[in-house]
């Protein structure tokens, strides 16, 4: 067990291993595990923490507290690209038929959802 491993200001990886409403539960290593508080996921506003993470995913984070007694450790991923595994954007490829299903058929779908609501 080697205690001071990471100090404050590092960037680490570290596995998701819970979500809850005021934070995200990671683990660094087999000694280490840390939170996210919301305060310290975005600038903005954060409604969804599930919008951000996921249970099981692999993240970087930034290392802003350390309780080296309980290996316990704060952290952010506010101001950094916490992502790693990146989906690939592709890009949209317009169909020869372009809007023209939409066009025709979006009055259509209107009247029928309206119907279905009408008839509640």
């Amino acid at each position: 067990m080697v205690k001071n491993k990471y100090q404050v200001g590092n960037i680490v990886t570290g596995c998701v291993t819970g979500i809850e409403k005021y934070g995200i539960f990671v683990s660094l290593d087999n000694y280490y595990s840390g939170l996210i508080h919301i305060s310290e996921i975005s600038e903005g506003f954060v409604r969804n923490i599930s919008d951000y993470v996921n249970i099981g995913e692999t993240i970087k984070v930034k290392i802003i507290s350390i309780d080296n007694n309980d290996f316990h450790v704060k952290l952010s991923i506010k101001d950094i690209d916490y992502r790693i595994n990146r989906k690939k954007r592709v890009k949209i490829v317009e169909t020869p038929k372009g809007f023209s299903t939409l066009e025709k058929m979006l009055d259509i779908w209107i009247k029928e959802k309206f119907s279905k609501i009408s008839n509640k």
